[in-house]
């Protein structure tokens, strides 16, 4: 009977955290709109149609925050699922979605598009396809003599990221320095100020299909950790197991920074906070790093648009956030994370 308590206790606090969240961000803004304002149009929108709203207000609660608060919560859990995964794939609890070179690679094919003035449909399919193309280049090297190892992916990550790393320098090198280097660099530095319902439609489906899959084969990543033969026995192979997680992850990586830019810490620290609070079972860890992942970059982007005339870009926010809390963590945890 307890253990039935809690864990309903345990599926309601995630599902109402970020329900929460979302109702408190939807009426924080620079626009004279606040919560009650926020909450009786909505309450509108859907009881009696959209022209039941002035259409400033339509625009400012549906087009704008709307859009804007969608965008967080799927970017947000999508990374942090990302992060959980791949350090079960890597048993190594350092390791984040962009170890494989895939945020680098994303990053040059969003710069790759903006440098030739492309629209925003072009630089998300550029950016997610570079994004998978660091992943396969990363794999492929990092299979020696038809076997592989988690010591030569994740080395083939790094060498792979800083391969285009360069490649990302080499395109602000040659842009023009009055118009595409500033929008290349603000891009690069993370930010949801360019959400709209057009591009969610298109880069938010492979976040949620992946995150869903990562979802559901959750309890098959505490295999992980046993050996193959061991993995074997319990009816897995263990080597596809792994490849599959490491391409929903490059997926969810690519999708992410091919909307928002590079945005860090969250695949890092999540899964690291949710071990603490509920264990080692990534049954509990995955769906409560979705939860604290998108609540996470959430507040974070909500501060970005609201705290300053000129908007901050969320990374920033989330790198000063996320770096004090890790270090506490590593301290209080003596290094054992």
């Amino acid at each position: 009977m307890e253990s039935r308590i809690s864990k309903v206790f345990y599926r309601s606090i995630l599902i109402l955290l970020p329900i929460i969240c979302f109702l408190i961000c939807i009426g924080v803004g620079r626009y004279g709109l606040g919560h009650k304002d926020a909450l009786r149009v909505l309450a509108d929108i859907v009881l009696h149609g959209k022209a039941s709203v002035a259409k400033r207000e339509y625009s400012i609660i549906i087009n704008t925050r709307l859009s804007r608060i969608s965008l967080a919560l799927i970017c947000g859990g999508g990374l942090a699922v990302a992060g959980v995964a791949l350090q079960s794939v890597f048993s190594n609890p350092l390791v984040s979605p962009d170890t494989l070179g895939v945020a680098s690679g994303a990053s040059f094919g969003a710069a790759l598009a903006l440098l030739f003035k492309a629209n925003l449909f072009a630089v998300q399919i550029s950016a997610l396809l570079f994004g998978i193309i660091a992943c396969a280049i990363t794999y492929t090297v990092s299979r020696v003599k038809g076997g592989q190892n988690t010591i030569m992916l994740i080395l083939s990550g790094i060498i792979v990221g800083s391969l285009f790393q360069a490649f990302v320098s080499m395109v602000k090198y040659v842009a023009d320095t009055d118009e595409i280097l500033p929008n290349i660099t603000y891009w690069l530095m993370g930010s949801l100020y360019t959400s709209n319902w057009k591009s969610i439609i298109m880069g938010a489906p492979p976040i949620i299909i992946c995150s869903f899959i990562l979802f559901m084969v959750r309890w098959k990543t505490n295999v992980l950790s046993l050996s193959e033969d061991e993995a074997k026995s319990l009816g897995m192979n263990i080597r596809y197991m792994r490849l599959a997680l490491i391409l929903c992850s490059s997926v969810i990586t690519s999708s992410v920074v091919s909307m928002c830019g590079q945005i860090g810490w969250i695949g890092l620290l999540m899964p690291h906070m949710c071990r603490l609070i509920f264990g080692s079972d990534n049954l509990k860890v995955i769906p409560a790093s979705i939860s604290f992942g998108a609540v996470f970059l959430l507040i974070c982007d909500t501060f970005s648009r609201s705290m300053t005339v000129t908007e901050v870009p969320v990374s920033i926010l989330t790198a000063l956030v996320g770096a004090p809390i890790f270090l506490m963590l590593l301290r209080n945890t003596g290094g054992n994370i």
